[in-house]
């Protein structure tokens, strides 16, 4: 037999594997990993109401174990896991000595693990040994066997993989034998629902399973090194010092001083009351490409803390006026403002609502009450309500049940106070009467107010929306939603829910040309609390085309005009291990060098005017800008519809629909 993998958890000192303490929202959209030794594995289930670590290293009579903390009532229907390997391990066997320190629940290990939803299960439940298969929502008892075990003993489970056949041995006893093709190849892991302890991990293959993976591999490595020479690589085109004004993803671009040339301003703030639920800006500063400071308004901070948060910041760059240059729309220390993009000066301001103009169930409210008197903006965004020529009617929301709506000259218009907001709304003429509709939450509103129609959905809230033609068999447009743990959503324009796919807490969602070969556009969706970083690819009619998971936190999905001729790849994030671009097959076919870039942020922009995207890379000290190594091979370039430069966030689902050049 040849070893692959033998782990018995020396490598490690006693302590937590690592973990967020803060069980943060940060890394829905920050490349954002956990500090400390991960030795080769990693934790891909998080969730924001657990306190702790999930995983410990522990130690008794010189053996080293790594041990489940969770109880399933902390856990609820979730399953703790811990993953290591290849996801392209085929035939193997795998051999664990685990203890149950508690018989209450399942304790055992996973193999051809596919994903945190995705896997086969052999362990101990009710008195049994047990074989199950798990895809999605539904547990497929597929073998059992009774089986007495206790609290106090240490077993040694082995389960051996060849083809579709799975022996389960105890102690090497055979005791189950299941014939199941529907996962052929996958990682492994560890997987309890109580308290258990685990150590002296093996991964074995014969010679004959050892040289069929062998050649396997060495066949993908050539194919995607052929892939990769396809593709133009990343070339360094720009560096930018951030000083001390330095942000997350909190960062706007815009015409500033109205030429062709972008300009961004970069938000810094203080958080108030209850974790992120009131944030703050304390600190606003436009730049040019250069690195120029053009004006700045507060004072700047080098402290991580005003610069790391899991919400918006409310403030767009938009000509609002129509005046040539881009406005900076703000709302700041209870005041809507609009300042000149080219000094920061105030051209207009108003005093941000009373929170008791709107009564009613307020959502999500830190200890069931408002902390201010006056609303405390969570989010701007800047619509066309009244037909104008332009869009210049600026919505504001609180976080997150209550939106308010003004005209360019801060003259109210409407308000709207109807269940959960989500975080980001999204408007879109979708009546071809020349005046937005707002979904917003469940909830299609017209450009007046009045609510048209709400989804039947009961619970959670709408994370990211997207409206647009992809589906090549319908006239109309649709609508996508990520929800949470209600899933992944697409609606017509009737209220009519088309699909729904209980994928897991769908986070982010987005629209490009991303299989070429088929007909339509393509939608692509990411998860994050519980089983976290799966992305999913479906097609324009809804049907799933592929599933992995990247094993890392801050994957956007962004779709990424990379070659400018027509296809779109997908950003997951800066790490030159697990980011880079992907196609829909989830091939790392852009990956970016290993230059000392930083990776927490990224974007996606034309800054060099060719139609094709550039990559921007940031933490709060410096931006990296790459372009492509080689000129556009397109004639002409293939240059997408995206979204616009004025309604940016960390919550829109992002799109590209193109367009000849």
């Amino acid at each position: 037999m040849i070893t692959l993998l033998h782990d018995n958890f020396t490598q490690f000192s006693i302590g937590p594997f690592p973990y967020d303490p803060k069980h943060s929202a940060i890394g829905e959209y920050h490349y954002y990993p956990s500090e400390g030794n991960r030795g080769g594995w990693y934790d891909p289930v998080v969730y924001y109401g657990w306190l702790g670590p999930t995983w410990i290293v522990t130690e008794n009579g010189g053996t080293k174990y790594m041990e489940q903390t969770r109880p399933q009532a902390a856990i609820k229907h979730h399953w703790p896991l811990l993953v290591t390997g290849e996801e392209n391990w085929r035939d193997y066997t795998v051999e664990v000595t685990i203890r149950p320190l508690s018989t209450h629940s399942n304790t055992g290990f996973v193999f051809r693990y596919q994903h945190a939803r995705r896997y086969y299960f052999l362990g101990f439940e009710d008195g049994k040994l047990v074989l199950l298969k798990r895809d999605q929502e539904k547990i497929v008892p597929l073998a059992a066997v009774r089986f007495p075990y206790d609290a106090d003993t240490y077993y040694r489970l082995k389960i051996s993989c060849s083809g579709q056949i799975h022996r389960a041995f105890i102690e090497d006893c055979e005791l189950l034998q299941v014939e199941d093709a529907d996962y052929a190849y996958g990682k492994i892991g560890l997987a309890s629902r109580m308290p258990a302890q685990y150590t002296d991990v093996a991964v074995t293959m014969t010679e004959e399973q050892h040289q069929a993976w062998q050649a396997s591999s060495t066949r993908d490595k050539l194919e995607l090194a052929k892939l990769r020479s396809e593709y133009p690589q990343p070339r360094l085109w720009k560096t930018i010092d951030f000083k001390n004004f330095g942000t997350a993803r909190q960062i706007r671009f815009g015409h500033l001083t109205g030429t062709d040339e972008l300009q961004m301003v970069l938000a810094q703030h203080q958080k108030r009351g209850h974790k992120d639920a009131y944030a703050h800006i304390s600190c606003l500063t436009a730049m040019n490409l250069k690195g120029e400071v053009l004006w700045q308004l507060g004072e700047p901070s080098t402290l991580a803390d005003h610069a790391l948060l899991s919400a918006d910041l409310p403030f767009q760059i938009c000509d609002i006026d129509g005046d040539g240059y881009d406005e900076v729309i703000v709302a700041r220390n209870f005041e809507l403002m609009i300042l000149d993009g080219r000094t920061g000066q105030v051209k207009k301001s108003i005093r941000t609502p009373l929170s008791s103009e709107l009564q009613g169930p307020l959502y999500s409210l830190p200890f069931d009450q408002y902390a201010f008197d006056r609303i405390n903006v969570d989010a701007i965004r800047i619509a066309n309500f009244s037909g104008k020529a332009a869009p210049s009617d600026i919505i504001i929301k609180d976080r997150y049940s209550r939106v308010w709506v003004y005209d360019c000259d801060l003259q109210p218009l409407w308000t709207f106070h109807e269940g959960i907001t989500g975080h980001f709304p999204y408007t879109a003429d979708v009546d071809g009467d020349g005046k937005d509709e707002m979904f917003i939450g469940y909830h299609l509103v017209d450009h007046d107010g009045r609510l048209l129609w709400t989804l039947p959905v009961e619970t959670d809230h709408t994370d990211e929306i997207l409206i647009g033609h992809w589906d090549p068999s319908r006239k109309d447009a649709l609508i996508a939603i990520a929800s949470g743990d209600e899933g992944f959503m697409i609606a017509d324009l009737h209220g009519k829910l088309l699909h729904k796919h209980m994928i897991g807490h769908a986070q982010r969602v987005s629209v490009g040309n991303y299989r070429p070969d088929l007909d339509g556009l393509e939608l692509c969706v990411s998860t994050f609390w519980g089983e976290q970083g799966i992305v999913y690819f479906f097609d324009g009619t809804g049907r799933l085309l592929n599933q992995l998971e990247p094993t890392c936190n801050g994957n956007l999905i962004t779709p990424v005009n990379w070659t400018g001729d027509g296809r779109d790849l997908v950003l997951l994030n800066g790490n030159t291990q697990y980011g880079g671009l992907i196609d829909a097959f989830g091939r790392r076919v852009v990956t970016f060098p290993e230059d000392g870039h930083p990776d927490l942020c990224a974007e996606v922009l034309d800054l060099t005017g060719d139609g094709r995207d550039e990559i921007l890379l940031w933490d709060t000290q410096r931006m990296y800008i790459y372009t492509q190594d080689r000129p556009a091979a397109a004639d002409p370039v293939v240059v997408p519809d995206k979204y616009p430069h004025y309604n940016a966030s960390n919550y829109r689902g992002e799109f590209n629909y193109p367009r000849l050049r």
